[in-house]
């Protein structure tokens, strides 16, 4: 059996860490035994002479031919404009299954590195380290949407968390039927409805008391802005994001961090809470740090949902090593944008 990994922790969200420091976090993660490990699982060996800089890269050239899933198209995989078979969305890869041993060592790898398992909640740190100018809700597939934003209700309510004001964010992303076949819906055409839907519902807003929006049709393009009151009086803002490339591909992560920032202005010094899934965490911290932390000044923390704690977690999809080994690829890649924006 797997055991004995030391959590591994990520780059520092501090406002105003230095390069120093956030080089140190990153060779620290990306040079931590449970990665080594995996490295050496799949048949090479970690290139300890190599700069942090030439590491990443090594690393990414390395998970992109061992761990990218995604890339390798799914049930539903469509070829893109250049032949090749176009990356797919998570829950339509193909199941790639891998032996017990391996998958053990994956599990165990990404609880060290932070993608597996879930902290304690805000609140069980002293009292000023549950209080935040801005809480993040982070969009993504329609089930994890309902998810995020009730989860955010109850950090809020339990008084796990103070904030200043909330925010859904997401894009003009197509829903499509295998993601709301067992989900009352009403209405939702796009990502950003369900966000909007169950952030209303959560927090249990009227009619909004602001809407902006690009004209047309919807394209990678499009944004809007439509910002709420709850109950107490906290401003509640859901976002469509427009890509920053929208001639080959829809809004990322990235993206809904830097519309955020534009639209509603932190300041530097700002406490932000990201609320997103724990898979994900590492890879949406390091996109955090480097759009809101580097650019912005913004301190920055990034917490995965607790399933216990919502009532919608009971349809909770398991993810599989594969899945695993796909969003460690995605940390490392955004290791490496972090890295070279500190240059």
């Amino acid at each position: 059996m797997v055991s004995g990994y030391r959590p591994v922790p990520l780059p520092t969200g501090a406002a105003g860490a230095s390069r120093a420091d956030l080089v140190a976090g990153v060779t620290g993660w990306i040079c931590s035994p449970p990665l080594r490990d995996l490295v050496a699982a799949f048949g090479a060996e970690l290139p300890d002479r190599l700069d942090t800089a030439d590491l990443l890269a090594w690393l990414d050239g390395f998970a992109a031919r061992h761990w990218d899933f995604r890339g390798r198209g799914g049930a539903v995989a469509q070829p893109s404009r250049n032949g090749r078979t176009a990356a797919v969305e998570r829950d339509e890869v193909a199941e790639t299954r891998l032996p017990a041993a391996l998958t053990e060592l994956v599990r165990a790898a990404a609880t060290a590195l932070g993608l597996l398992g879930s902290g304690p909640e805000p609140g069980a740190t002293p009292s000023s380290g549950r209080r935040y100018d801005h809480l993040l809700v982070l969009g993504g597939l329609a089930r994890s949407c309902l998810n995020r934003t009730a989860y955010a209700a109850h950090l809020l309510r339990s008084g796990a968390v103070e904030a200043g004001e909330m925010a859904a964010l997401g894009s003009f992303r197509p829903l499509r039927p295998t993601e709301t076949a067992e989900l009352d819906l009403p209405g939702c055409e796009y990502e950003v409805d369900v966000l909007e839907y169950g952030m209303r519902r959560a927090f249990e807003c009227a009619a909004p008391a602001e809407e902006r929006s690009s004209e047309g049709e919807i394209s990678h393009h499009s944004w809007s802005v439509r910002s709420y009151r709850d109950a107490t009086g906290t401003a509640v803002h859901v976002l469509a994001a427009p890509s920053t490339e929208p001639a080959s591909r829809r809004a990322h992560t990235s993206d809904t961090y830097h519309f955020w920032a534009a639209e509603l202005g932190p300041a530097a010094g700002d406490r932000v809470l990201v609320l997103t899934s724990q898979p994900y965490v590492p890879f949406q911290h390091c996109d955090a740090v480097r759009t809101l932390g580097l650019g912005y000044g913004c301190e920055v923390r990034t917490i995965g949902l607790d399933p216990s704690r919502i009532a919608e977690s009971g349809s909770l999809r398991q993810l599989g090593a594969d899945q695993y080994l796909q969003e460690l690829r995605s940390t490392i890649r955004s290791m490496r944008n972090l890295f070279h924006a500190l240059s």
